[in-house]
């Protein structure tokens, strides 16, 4: 697949739901690049405090998500939460859905489903405090690892970020054989 998988985070993402899609995902053979409203790095959440930081791979304001393949979207409560105010990346999450293209969101993360308006009759999962608040923008909420619906990927936590990745990844595999075929 020539084109990479956009990570979209800020500071206070939660650090094991950022660093293990990338790992698993680039172990599967594809490219992940972090994008980011922030320059340089952006440090990760993990067990109660800050954590590692990561390297910022394009900035917010450039990314495009004609250039994607996917879009994965970490919890945290701090991460998402100052994203769904970036009106560019709330516009972002719209156009990759608006595509078709496999979106993964986890734990706080589907909060950016809620506010880009994408989840209307969807059912999707997520951490248990924001439940109320996809439920209220339309979706169907469920309480399981990872909940596919369409072209979204959702799951809890971290617990469940195995599962969350063999998702993701069957959705750019079955995508990659549909662009071969067409």
């Amino acid at each position: 697949m020539s084109k990479p998988v956009m990570i979209l985070a800020t500071n206070g993402f939660e650090q094991s739901e950022l660093e293990q899609p990338v790992k698993r995902l680039n172990d599967a053979g594809f490219k992940t690049l972090v994008v980011s409203p922030e320059e340089g790095e952006i440090r990760g959440w993990d067990g109660g405090d800050w954590g590692n930081t990561v390297k910022v791979d394009r900035a917010l304001s450039d990314a495009q998500a004609a250039d994607y393949a996917a879009l994965v979207l970490p919890g945290g409560q701090i991460n998402p939460d100052i994203l769904r105010m970036e009106d560019k990346a709330v516009q972002l999450v719209r156009d990759f859905c608006e595509a078709g293209k496999p979106v993964a969101a986890i734990c706080h993360g589907p909060w950016l489903l809620a506010e880009a308006d994408v989840i209307d009759g969807k059912r999707v999962t997520s951490w248990p405090s924001i439940r109320t608040d996809l439920a209220n923008a339309g979706a169907e909420v469920e309480d399981a690892e990872v909940v596919t619906d369409g072209n979204l990927i959702t799951s809890r936590n971290p617990t469940d970020i195995p599962a969350f990745c063999d998702a993701l990844i069957s959705a750019l595999n079955d995508a990659a054989r549909m662009d071969d075929a067409a």
